[in-house]
């Protein structure tokens, strides 16, 4: 069963439920309304004539005096009045009935026998139309002795009428309310419906492979965010395969020049080095080279496979980072002399010892530096800083290069991204660095301007 037809019908279900529940409750609450209504006048009617007796003709003989009585009694009602004994006999008929029938059979006359009154709603015998009576007894004044009593009937013809006209009036409304609330869950299930299947035509396009289909935002509610989020995820599934694309493309390429150089060289070595030991230790010295910068690929690799399995682990020691740093500096000294690129150490006096993998720090420090010395020109300026923040050792490696532009910022540290194809590298490096620094608890911010340099800052907590 679909979605609409699911919504619809659960719709239809509580509405109707709701439409049953308030007929019924409106058309009992007519119902007592109107029989209420009558019954309450004749009530007063025959309370009024009972009092009218007890005070002018209590002490007179009831049977003498009923015409006199119904006369009176009968003169402002419109009902049937009936005068009737103790006994039950009939005295006196407003509409003509002959006296001296017995009206015990009537519950209301019974009742009203014992000194209480009595009510009846039931068929008239003769014409079999639906009459509501009232019996009230007519009682002495002195001693509140029943001496028979008086009964007031009247036809429930129009009442029932009118109810019944209320009734097909409230039930129309209903089935009326109904079929516009049916209209309107339709209306309803189908803009969800609608939006929910152009959600799941792109959910198939996408699981075929076509992440450039885009869903429509009908509607700024939870679906219209969904379809925004899905778009999203499309793009972004777009860039990682282009990014992957790339990666691939220039990993192939990195991995290709070293082995091009190495078997170049081989081969030289093969023909040409027997003899000439100078060009066999030039050779060696380029294949000791290309075989670090191959394993370095590889390392990286390998690193980012377990990183992103969450198989890495850190051996976690004592770190003295003033040394680390000083040490990477004089490893890196050389290159950036070579570069005509000035590298500086400032450190802080109160730089604190941290618990911390020194090989994953110093992987992360040394991949930064190789950066900055990429794209700092010679003459510019690399410098390592160091100090205590509160409860964070920060590490800051700031530079004079070239920068990063602020729409590629936001993507350095995703993986295979180069803001620069034709460097050399994979594209890992800082993202594999951000990982390492976030397993150590900390966090890596970049902050770069276009032709001015780039800062990287690093924050590890003290006592982790």
């Amino acid at each position: 069963m679909s979605i609409q037809k699911r919504l619809v019908g659960s719709y239809m279900v509580v509405i109707c439920l709701t439409v049953l529940i308030l007929e019924i409750f409106l058309i009992a609450s007519v119902r007592f309304y109107y029989f209420h209504n009558v019954e309450r006048i004749l009530m007063n009617q025959a309370e009024l004539s009972a009092s009218f007796y007890q005070q002018y003709f209590a002490e007179e003989d009831l049977a003498a005096q009923s015409e006199r009585l119904l006369s009176g009694f009968a003169h402002n009602s419109e009902a049937q009045v009936q005068i009737i004994t103790t006994s039950g006999q009939l005295l006196q008929d407003s509409s003509g009935v002959r006296g001296g029938l017995s009206m015990t059979e009537y519950p209301d006359v019974q009742t009203a026998i014992s000194g209480v009154p009595g009510i009846w709603r039931g068929k008239d015998p003769v014409t079999s139309e639906p009459v509501l009576a009232v019996s009230y007894p007519l009682q002495a004044h002195e001693n509140g002795v029943t001496q028979g009593e008086v009964r007031f009937v009247t036809s429930l013809t129009a009442t029932l009428h009118t109810i019944h006209q209320i009734t097909v009036i409230l039930i129309t409304v209903g089935l009326l309310v109904i079929s516009i609330v049916t209209a309107l869950g339709l209306l309803l299930s189908w803009t969800i419906t609608r939006s929910i299947k152009d959600l799941k035509h792109a959910a198939d396009r996408m699981t075929e492979g076509d992440f450039s289909i885009r869903v429509r935002k009908r509607y700024r509610d939870e679906l219209g965010s969904l379809a925004e989020t899905l778009n999203m995820m499309a793009s972004r599934i777009l860039k990682g395969e282009e990014l992957k694309n790339d990666f691939i493309s220039t990993i192939s390429h990195e991995l290709r020049t070293p082995l091009t150089s190495i078997k170049g060289w081989v081969i030289t070595l093969k023909a040409n080095g027997r003899d000439n030991q100078q060009l066999v230790q030039e050779g060696l010295d380029i294949i000791e080279v290309e075989s670090d910068r191959l394993a370095h690929l590889v390392d990286e690799l390998l690193d980012f496979s377990k990183l992103d399995n969450g198989r890495i682990t850190l051996q976690l020691a004592s770190v003295d980072l003033e040394q680390l740093i000083r040490q990477i500096a004089s490893q890196l000294g050389p290159r950036a002399d070579r570069q005509g690129v000035a590298l500086e150490v400032r450190v802080g006096e109160d730089v604190p010892h941290i618990q911390a993998d020194v090989n994953r720090l110093k992987q992360v420090l040394i991949n930064l530096l190789d950066n900055s010395l990429k794209f700092t020109e010679p003459g510019g300026r690399i410098v390592i800083r160091a100090h205590r923040d509160h409860g964070n050792a920060v590490i800051c490696v700031e530079d004079t290069g070239a920068g990063i532009a602020e729409d590629q910022l936001a993507n350095v540290l995703h993986k295979f991204y180069k803001a620069d194809q034709h460097t050399a590298g994979s594209g890992l490096g800082l993202a594999i660095s951000e990982q390492i620094i976030q397993l150590h608890h900390g966090e890596l911010r970049i902050s770069s301007t276009v032709g001015k340099g780039t800062k990287v800052h690093i924050f590890l907590p003290i006592g982790s």
